[in-house]
């Protein structure tokens, strides 16, 4: 394993090009609650001073109207975007009140589903679908799964780099086919190797026990309020989280565009039973889009997304089947309770260096075997990935512990970090190829373990932990510099958004029914 990576590395050091990656692009998407003083979810509204969570670039909801959602754009480097992050949350501080954003993945107390407001996003049809889809998931999954927060980590190669290696590689397609063909390649890769960042990054290996409703469930007692699992990354990732057995059944293929979005198309068009007898729109009341598999595309939860720019109103796939893919969105981090911010730099090298890697390895087609393989280490590392004792299994039937395994897939990404610091010159990616594989060596190093070490030393609930981690990120946040041209920027897009809501809610529109008609009837269509 890594010798096509490697090989793929050395052909274009030795074509005496350097710094292809530069232009690759970095954008953030990252989830935090918001939550009371008492460690409570927040029911206040969506704070007015944020503008609309509807038509906001930058500042937005997830699924509860106390999920905040921070949207960056697309920068050329990845400090930008971190910079961009830091201000977002910076000037939400001025708008919350006394108001905290938590700092961990898994949520605070948790008083039922009832608890957890689904977020409400104004009359227009758009918003409206927005709201009734979340009812959706209530319906289908519960709420308190809902609550759980993440960070998306979005990004493409430069067009640059690209076409060289569809040089070297002697492929004569157009590019747009290239491009999406080997973003798949990168995407089967990462489904076999992206249970590195569970272990390296993984940082909910506790909950309070009122997610499971005071149940203890398979998990051990680590106190009177919290459950954990002794060995766990990531909780988040796990059996109790997005990786949930309700969408265990789902075949979705990642071997190529058309068999991707054909599968997830079949999974938005087959009606289930159990969905069935939920109903639609039962006694004068919306409970869901519609009774298929997947209400939508986005529904379904992945380890990792190819992604392209949707005009107005396009489902996700079609805009696949017009563009190709033109980046991906890593969805396997945890918030890292250490950051304000939740991401620091180092995550976002190691990041890049691994989906560099993955998109030059060599990437056979996934089949029903492996596939089982790939979701038996996404689980297994999730719940026990610490155990100096765990193995996993390799594409070939075979098992292998993690930790050599884990230095196996470092040792291989070594040519693709040489290839990223030819970018800014400056060692980073190797150094930080380094640190992780200390991690690798010493389990305790982690995030996970950090979390669970400072608990016991200070005789923590997990709530207690994480409130005083967001407390801290609060007063670090309040006294942040804020330039006033940012101010003023976030300020202006506010009001923007809040008019541009209010335009939406006035307009001529049809009935929501056959809004959700024309929007369910668009067919994928190849090409620009």
């Amino acid at each position: 394993m890594g010798r096509s990576a490697t090989h793929r590395v050395e052909n274009l050091q030795a074509a005496g090009e350097r710094g292809l990656l530069t232009g690759s692009r970095y954008g953030l998407e990252k989830e935090s609650l918001r939550v009371t003083g008492d460690g409570h979810i927040a029911q206040t509204p969506h704070p007015a001073g944020l503008g609309s969570a509807l038509t906001h670039p930058e500042i937005t909801t997830d699924y509860s109207e106390a999920l905040l959602e921070f949207v960056t754009p697309a920068f050329v480097d990845a400090d930008s975007a971190l910079h961009r992050l830091e201000e977002l949350h910076c000037y939400t501080y001025t708008q919350i009140g006394d108001e905290l954003l938590w700092a961990t993945s898994m949520p605070c107390i948790v008083g039922g589903d009832k608890s957890i407001p689904i977020a409400n996003y104004g009359h227009s049809n758009v918003g409206w679908m927005k709201h009734v889809y979340r009812r959706g998931l209530d319906w289908r999954y519960g709420r308190t799964m809902q609550a759980i927060a993440g960070i998306h980590f979005n990004y493409s190669f430069s067009e640059e780099f690209l076409r060289a290696v569809q040089q070297r590689e002697g492929d004569t397609r157009d590019f747009a086919s290239f491009r999406s063909d080997f973003y798949f390649r990168l995407i089967r890769n990462f489904q076999r190797y992206g249970w590195l960042l569970p272990y390296l990054m993984g940082a909910s290996p506790a909950i309070c026990r009122s997610f499971t409703g005071g149940e203890d469930r398979d998990f051990e007692r680590f106190s009177e309020h919290t459950l954990y699992a002794p060995y766990a990354t990531s909780l988040r990732m796990s059996d109790i989280g997005y990786k949930n057995n309700a969408q265990a059944a789902l075949d979705i293929s990642y071997n190529d565009l058309d068999s991707y979005v054909a599968s997830l198309r079949a999974a938005i068009s087959t009606p289930d039973p159990d969905y069935q007898a939920i109903g639609t729109y039962v006694d004068g009341e919306w409970r869901q889009l519609n009774t298929n598999v997947l209400q939508i595309e986005n529904e379904y939860y992945s380890f990792v997304r190819p992604k392209a720019i949707a005009r107005s109103g396009e489902q996700p796939t079609c805009a696949l089947k017009r563009a190709g893919v033109e980046y991906v969105e890593i969805r396997a981090l945890d918030l890292n309770p250490f950051e304000p911010i939740g991401i620091n730099a180092e995550q976002t090298a190691f990041l890049e260096t691994l989906l560099l890697f993955c998109l030059l390895e060599d990437s056979p087609p996934i089949d029903a075997a492996e596939l089982n393989h790939i979701n038996a280490n996404q689980g297994l590392v999730a719940r026990d990935g610490r155990n100096p004792e765990l193995t996993l299994h390799r594409g070939d039937g075979t098992r292998v512990s993690l930790r050599s395994w884990a230095a196996e897939l470092l040792d291989a990404m070594q040519g693709p970090a040489a290839l990223l610091d030819e970018v800014h010159d400056d060692g980073r990616y190797a150094r930080v190829l380094a640190d992780y594989r200390a991690s690798v060596d010493d389990a305790e190093r982690t995030p996970s373990a950090r979390i669970l070490r400072e608990m016991r030393e200070r005789n923590e609930e997990f709530v207690e932990f994480a409130m005083r981690v967001s407390t801290q990120h609060a007063r670090t946040l309040r006294g942040g510099e804020l330039a006033a041209a940012s101010k003023e920027r976030l300020e202006a897009a506010a009001k923007t958004s809040l008019a541009e809501q209010a335009a939406l809610e006035a307009a001529d529109a049809p009935a929501f029914e056959d809004f959700l008609a024309e929007y369910f009837a668009q067919k994928p269509m190849s090409g620009s």
